[in-house]
């Protein structure tokens, strides 16, 4: 994110802002941000007297501002950190005071996680007219995977297509999780050598043969032995395979297919533009198309639609997990 990247840079250069209003659904780039000041602003002798972390279920703005408010000893600035500070949402409004004249000595963090600020409100314009106030927001699922080759490769990793999907569809867009997973694959794949999905099966406990990612390529080449032996493994370990999970899954497919089909440009880069996937995987849907032409696709969609009903118990009154997997590969498949 170009946002974070501006924020950490000024920081480098040392263009501290006196407030920073960290708020959003996405906790990782709060807490990556957080981090980056905490070790960045003081050196670790002015730490120990000038840098304090503040949580927002134990203390009040009161408390907060007081503590803003003292001089650093024996150091240009102090660092003061509000960890949790979405529970003071209630009492949110009273730091407006201290936002229009804040303390310039002072560099004040606020982590507000999972929750925003009404930037309607003037305790909001004020945060952002004299601090700064960042907005970390959950990255759409179809871009992790961009996401997770990009964060490798800043580091000097690569990761093979299919890996990265591999991981998309099992933490989804959970960047904090994903980023703790890709550590661990760093420390056991050299960095000359690209991270394969048999690495990801082997280190993050993922099976490159039984997921849903496979189960929609068996389904979109019409391999039904693949597929059942897929549906046969998720029956088996269902609480590792919920159906809304699998339903979701190859419904965005078929609404993928469904665009595919009404594209007059079937060129590789548009096709992977306009249906927001890697190049890599435009062959599995000039593929698929030639399985299922409009009339199929239309019935698919139809069919995990009634089988998503069914399935939270919907005129159901006796079908299980795996009949409703069984049922739903034999109507897309024949």
């Amino acid at each position: 994110m170009d946002e974070v990247k501006k924020i950490v840079s000024d920081i480098k250069k040392g263009a501290f802002k006196p407030i920073y209003f960290l708020m959003g659904e996405e906790p990782y780039y709060i807490d990556k941000i957080t981090e980056f000041i905490e070790s960045n602003v003081l050196s670790e002798e002015e730490k120990g007297f000038n840098q304090m972390v503040l949580y927002g279920k134990d203390v009040s703005v009161e408390d907060i501002v007081a503590n803003a408010k003292r001089y650093p000893m024996m150091a240009e600035r102090q660092v003061v950190i509000v960890k949790e500070a979405q529970h003071l949402t209630r009492t949110i409004d009273k730091l407006e005071s201290y936002a229009s004249n804040p303390q310039p000595t002072t560099v004040l963090v606020f982590c507000y996680k999972y929750k925003t600020l009404d930037k309607r409100k003037k305790v909001t314009k004020t945060l952002a007219k004299n601090g700064l106030v960042f907005e970390s927001k959950k990255l759409p699922e179809y871009k992790v995977a961009d996401w997770i080759r990009k964060v490798l490769a800043g580091s000097g990793y690569q990761i093979h297509p299919k890996a990265a999907e591999m991981l998309v569809e099992f933490l989804g867009n959970d960047l904090g999780r994903i980023s703790n997973e890709l550590e661990k694959l760093k420390l056991v794949v050299p960095k000359e050598q690209p991270i394969t999905p048999e690495a990801v099966e082997t280190n993050i406990g993922i099976s490159k043969d039984f997921n849903n990612f496979e189960l929609k390529s068996a389904i979109s080449e019409r391999d039904a032995q693949k597929a059942f032996r897929i549906i046969n493994y998720f029956v088996q370990n269902p609480k590792d395979n919920p159906l809304v999970v699998t339903i979701g899954t190859l419904a965005n497919f078929f609404i993928q297919l469904l665009n595919y089909h009404s594209l007059s440009d079937k060129s590789r880069e548009n096709v992977a533009g306009v249906l927001r996937v890697n190049p890599f995987f435009v062959k599995e849907f000039a593929n698929a198309a030639r399985h299922y032409p409009m009339k199929k696709v239309s019935y698919a969609i139809d069919t995990l639609r009634d089988i998503d009903v069914r399935g939270k118990g919907v005129n159901n009154q006796s079908a299980t997990q795996g009949d409703l997997l069984k049922e739903m590969l034999v109507k897309l498949m024949y």
